[in-house]
């Protein structure tokens, strides 16, 4: 397939590596021309022959609504617009009756896989109309991981971008619960050799997961963590997910709470969020605040 790529940071600089490795056309814009295919979208969309026309967002949350209204104005009926931004949910349907006005089909698809997603693939969590999956499912099996798994089409408007928040607010506690028994440890005096303990359990426990790979992975680097700052940003979707679960009425105290502690750690400097900051870096190349700065 041909399709154009708006947005060439972290995620979507490897998203379009790996969609040209699988043979299709990716024409990437970015506001950075060294890394852009174009010189605005109206280039990188008059650069689209195929029809209908494909254009995936990836551009953060507070830019795609002017995004998604500059390509309103150059793309024609049952042409496709995908935001694979981690966007609000409760943006989708807005979006999708805009576009639509024009004929202009939308999807919203939640994006998991930070900077592994080259090699390993992502997991997609799509929203939107059957007919505009199926015609730009070439892509999703292009990014996803290899197997039956990692694509969803999870229901409406807004259904991908709801399940990606739910992702990432289980993903915070997640985080949390290892990161609090990493600080446990390192405060056990009678425990010597914690990331070896960590790395013990990354076969045959049922705690073992990707996650628990990363921060192997981060305390090779630096076996206490002495470099990184105990400071962990919220990116917005934690909030989300907590605000939705106390509009549906849902109790979630395992995210609110990991939620909360990264405020805390934003306040004052925490030996539990320097693990959690080593494992945002690790899986998506988040920045971290060294000790120091």
């Amino acid at each position: 397939m041909q399709m154009g790529l708006i947005g060439l940071g972290k995620m979507g600089g490897n998203m379009r590596e790996r969609l040209r490795r699988a043979g299709h056309t990716i024409i990437g814009f970015d506001t950075n021309p060294e890394i852009s295919d174009a010189t605005s979208q109206q280039d990188m969309i008059a650069q689209l022959t195929d029809s209908p026309r494909v254009v995936w967002v990836m551009v953060p949350d507070q830019v795609t609504d002017g995004v998604i209204d500059e390509l309103a104005e150059h793309l024609s009926a049952g042409d496709i617009v995908i935001d694979g931004g981690n966007s609000k949910w409760t943006h989708d349907a807005r979006h999708a009756e805009a576009l639509g006005a024009r004929g202009i089909r939308f999807l919203d698809c939640g994006v998991s896989g930070g900077v592994w997603g080259l090699e390993n693939g992502y997991a997609l969590m799509c929203g939107g109309p059957e007919d505009a999956v199926q015609a730009v499912m070439p892509i999703f099996d292009a990014l996803k991981p290899a197997g039956d798994s990692g694509f969803v089409h999870a229901g409406d408007h807004g259904a991908g971008h709801f399940a990606k928040m739910v992702h990432n607010g289980i993903e915070y506690g997640l985080m949390q619960a290892y990161a609090e028994g990493w600080e446990l440890l390192e405060k056990a005096d009678i425990v010597t050799h914690v990331p070896e303990v960590f790395n013990s359990w990354r076969e045959g426990t049922v705690i073992r997961s990707w996650l628990l790979d990363l921060m192997v992975r981060a305390m090779a680097a630096d076996p206490h963590l002495d470099k990184i700052e105990g400071y962990a940003a919220d990116s917005g979707e934690g909030r989300w997910t907590v605000n939705a679960a106390v509009d549906m009425g849902v109790p979630v105290p395992t995210i609110t709470a990991a939620l909360f502690a990264r405020f805390v750690s934003q306040m004052d400097d925490s030996p539990t969020m320097k693990m959690v900051a080593a494992m945002r870096n690790q899986f998506g190349g988040h920045a971290v605040r060294t000790e120091g700065e």
